[in-house]
């Protein structure tokens, strides 16, 4: 086998014409890309010939102008490059076209070097119900790819193409013919299956002329309510394509099945109709191409996965799908303000660390409190002991002072320490007067009064009358 292979690989350099016979370099681009190819050669393939990059068809390579020889000539998107001292001819295509699909070869002195199989495919990306429309030139047929080497027949110009109303993705394929004998698929009311990889084609898609990559997103909503609540959906629509059409509310089943739950009608009751329980209504409005769906009393069941969808005679193309979560409503003993999404329910350790941080809280608030009393008691009894000591100098003050009335005075004092009693006997000589004893009752004015049995002072005052000088 070791033997072999040398052999081979002998008479490739020997011989580079025979290179021609290798299978070509698959290169896969999207439009739009950019295509770099190094062609190498040996020292035998001089550097002064001329390379080229052509475009093979029925075994012969046509000229593109990328060549060395005209470097003038070479098309904007096509660069060719010889580098002798590398011995390689590079060559970029950019700005790629689905129809620059095929097979290409570098050349020199018409000495093939290397040969590329080039797949540019066309992408489409669409929404449902919206239609697709491709242009497939030297085409005459439409088939959509399964696997490495199949291609199922969608439509073809050799066979007489359907336009019916068919929910099938082939039944919804027409072909046309323009006046440059280009082929036109139309592919109508896209669904997210249709979604993969189509060929134009020749014999019935055994031959690819250009690949299309199409891709099919499907328009959402999302609504969550809760139990006994409403909500109402509203789905758009291209009133021209779609307005003469009934519409329906379903809800999705196991795989891709919908159970209808309400339809319109283009009856004498209107585009308006209600569902046989009365909790879900559909509306349509025509002219603004907008659907509206009322579904009332939500019950938990209720949620999960519906359409608004076309609904025809072949079946229900979906138009948006909406996703509704209705959530248990709690009971009346729980009270409102213990509401909360489902899933979103306090764990036992958020309790325990809620616990521990009002306990801190209260502590310091406690400690607070005892700290304020203490100094409010401390303030209290000091103000208590200010005010008693004042009081009792008051009277001492006032028990003892006399008035010199006099030029001489005795006075005499007795106290009864038992029954706190006062008796000051004061007898003042002064000038003579014709009048009597004078008696009075002498009562502390500064001190504080207090009830029965309090300590008062009393103070006799007697007059002692001098002889009257007769001669005065």
């Amino acid at each position: 086998m070791a033997m072999e292979l040398r052999a081979l690989l002998l008479l490739l350099l020997c011989f580079p014409g025979l290179q021609a016979q290798a299978p070509p370099a698959e290169e896969r681009r999207r439009e739009g890309g950019t295509l770099y190819v190094q062609c190498p050669y040996t020292d035998k393939t001089s550097g002064d010939q001329w390379k080229r990059w052509c475009r093979l068809k029925d075994e012969r390579c046509y000229d593109l102008w990328a060549s060395t020889t005209y470097p003038s000539q070479i098309p904007d998107r096509f660069t060719i490059k010889d580098h002798p001292t590398a011995k390689i001819v590079s060559v970029t295509m950019t700005d790629l076209k689905a129809e620059d699909s095929g097979t290409y070869a570098c050349e020199s002195s018409y000495s093939p070097l290397k040969r590329i199989s080039l797949n540019v495919f066309k992408e489409e990306l669409q929404w449902e119900l919206d239609t697709l429309q491709v242009q497939c030139p030297y085409s005459t047929t439409w088939c959509r790819r399964e696997g490495q080497t199949e291609c199922r027949v969608m439509a073809s110009t050799e066979s007489r193409s359907t336009r019916s109303n068919s929910k099938a993705a082939h039944d919804r394929t027409s072909l046309m013919y323009d006046r440059l004998n280009t082929l036109t698929v139309t592919m109508r009311r896209l669904q997210a299956q249709d979604t993969g990889t189509y060929w134009c084609a020749l014999s019935s898609g055994r031959t690819r002329v250009m690949e299309v990559v199409l891709s099919v997103f499907k328009r959402t909503q999302q609504y969550t309510a809760k139990e006994s609540g409403n909500i109402s959906v509203q789905c758009q629509y291209k009133n021209t394509d779609y307005g003469a059409v009934s519409k329906a509310w379903c809800k999705e089943e196991a795989g891709t099945s919908c159970e209808i739950l309400v339809t319109t009608s283009s009856g004498l009751s209107g585009n308006q109709r209600t569902s046989q329980d009365g909790r879900v209504r559909i509306q349509d409005d025509t002219q603004q191409g907008i659907v509206t769906i009322t579904m009332e009393q939500l019950q938990a069941q209720d949620s999960g996965v519906y359409w608004c969808a076309l609904h025809e005679s072949s079946g229900l193309s979906r138009m948006e799908e909406v996703t509704l979560e209705v959530s248990e409503a709690l009971s009346d003993t729980e009270g409102s303000s213990q509401a909360t999404p489902l899933g979103n329910s306090p764990t036992p350790s958020s309790n325990v660390n809620t616990f521990i941080l009002l306990s801190v809280v209260l502590s310091i608030l406690l400690i607070l409190a005892l700290i304020t009393s203490a100094a409010l008691c401390v303030r209290l009894q000091k103000l208590l002991e200010r005010t008693g000591n004042q009081g009792a100098e008051d009277t001492y003050d006032n028990s003892e002072g006399t008035a010199q009335l006099g030029s001489t005075e005795r006075r005499e004092s007795s106290k009864d320490d038992s029954k706190g009693l006062k008796h000051n006997n004061l007898d003042l000589q002064s000038q003579p007067s014709s009048e009597g004893p004078l008696y009075c009752n002498i009562e502390p004015s500064q001190a504080h009064r207090k009830p029965q049995g309090e300590n008062v002072e009393y103070a006799v005052i007697a007059f002692n009358q001098l002889p009257r000088n007769d001669a005065g």
